[in-house]
């Protein structure tokens, strides 16, 4: 068996779709996922929603298998797991099954991608299934605070809108425009298969014979630019009024994207601060003070842009000692850095929860797919963990001094707050 941590080339079949086989031993299982670069970001104002809706419509009936009911008995006999997923920068589908069944997976979602009824009673009836989905997250604080504040940073862009769109979008988008969409992005350039785990033989056949008699087509349009907005006046902020006594907070910052050369050390950036439970925001905030149950710090991107963020669970009361401590533990990374072994603690932790997250065939080919899907070529663990262990001290205290600007600062909170001002005013000026 070929070792994941070796180097594997791009496989193509004959219409141009990327595959990626990642075969292993010590499992009898495989996974099967299907990325495509379309998400949330890439919608018009008319179709807001659609990539999610399409997402949901492809479990809806084929051509072959007329109902739900058929394509979930097609699995369900196997035991496999199998789910989708939509982003604002990607959609995926996976199969997790007996590795002697993987031609059962492979046929069923090329069927699902590709020959989807989208009939009109079902799509009706799936309007409503989403608009409840939209009122769950919008009505759950720790669900819906990550909306409030990517809509900060990003303001009037489509990187700041909710994925599955609005009950107003869902329901005057029309069929034929959800179609046109689909076969818009829906194409082999903007796809690519992973299989991983107890790889069949003849893997690359079965994908020629589904897959790879998919019609080329154009390039579609890239997504819709979203500029972060930086250098402030005032500092932005999104708020939801809850009666409650426990406040949802959202700290951001803009950052650069995927493509930077600075990703590993905003990671670790985010890793030190507030990735693990000996993280200085998890020590300071919840160990030391009791000012909260969650408190963590994140680094997420885009391909153009991403977002730095620190977020918490707090007590409401106490929401102005919280905002001192989470500035207070930035600022102090801002101005006095870090120490070499709590670096080196940082880059041993991203490297364990690699390893271990690698071990599941899942994990392996959402690490093959999105390196391959956003940046047409991959990277093996051994090669990332080497970008980490490169990071230094200068690079962390660099990138702090890139992303920890007070003019870029955004908001976004959910709880008993009457106005911006309120919150606005409990921010500390130590940035």
């Amino acid at each position: 068996m070929i070792d994941c941590f070796v180097m594997q080339e791009v496989k193509k079949l004959k219409n141009g779709m990327r595959v990626h086989l990642v075969p292993f031993s010590g499992t009898d299982a495989a996974t099967v996922l299907v990325l495509t670069k379309v998400g949330s970001r890439y919608e018009p104002d008319a179709i807001w929603g659609g990539s999610h809706f399409i997402e949901h419509l492809m479990f809806k009936g084929t051509t072959r298998r007329p109902n739900t009911i058929d394509i979930s008995r097609t699995l369900d006999r196997y035991g496999a797991n199998y789910n989708a997923y939509t982003g604002k920068d990607l959609t995926g589908y996976y199969v997790k099954i007996d590795g002697e069944k993987v031609g059962v997976a492979i046929d069923l979602l090329h069927d699902m991608m590709y020959h989807s009824l989208y009939d009109s009673v079902e799509m009706d009836k799936e309007r409503r299934v989403i608009i409840e989905e939209i009122k769950m997250y919008e009505e759950n604080p720790i669900m819906h605070l990550e909306d409030l504040l990517e809509d900060s940073v990003f303001e009037g862009g489509t990187l700041g809108r909710n994925i599955a769109g609005t009950a107003e979008s869902m329901l005057s988008m029309t069929r034929e425009d959800l179609i046109a969409y689909r076969d818009t992005h829906y194409v082999p350039s903007e796809t690519v298969i992973v299989i991983a785990g107890k790889v069949p033989a003849d893997a690359m056949e079965q994908l020629e014979a589904t897959f790879g008699t998919v019609p080329e087509k154009p390039e579609p349009q890239p997504f819709i630019e979203s500029t972060p907005k930086t250098d402030r006046s005032v500092i932005a902020v999104n708020r939801q009024f809850k009666d409650v006594k426990q406040i949802q907070l959202g700290i951001g910052f803009p950052t650069v994207g995927k493509r930077s050369k600075d990703v590993p050390a905003m990671n670790l950036l985010a890793q030190m601060l507030g990735g693990s439970m000996s993280s200085r925001l998890f020590i300071e905030v919840r160990e030391r003070r009791g000012l909260c149950y969650s408190v963590a710090a994140s680094a997420d991107q885009y391909e153009d842009v991403g977002l730095f963020m620190v977020r918490a669970g707090l007590d409401a009361e106490r929401l102005p000692e919280a905002f001192e401590a989470i500035f207070a533990e930035l600022a102090r990374m801002l101005n006095d850095g870090v120490e070499e072994e709590e670096l080196q603690e940082a880059k041993d932790h991203v490297e364990g929860r690699m390893k271990l997250s690698l071990e599941n065939s899942s994990s392996r080919a959402e690490f093959y797919g999105r390196q391959e899907l956003f940046m047409h070529g991959v990277k093996t663990p051994a090669e990332k963990i080497a970008e980490y262990n490169a990071v230094t001290k200068e690079d962390i205290a660099r990138v702090a001094k890139e992303i920890l600007k007070r003019e870029n600062v955004s908001i976004a909170a959910i709880g008993p707050y009457e106005t911006d001002d309120a919150l606005r005013a409990l921010v500390p000026e130590v940035l």
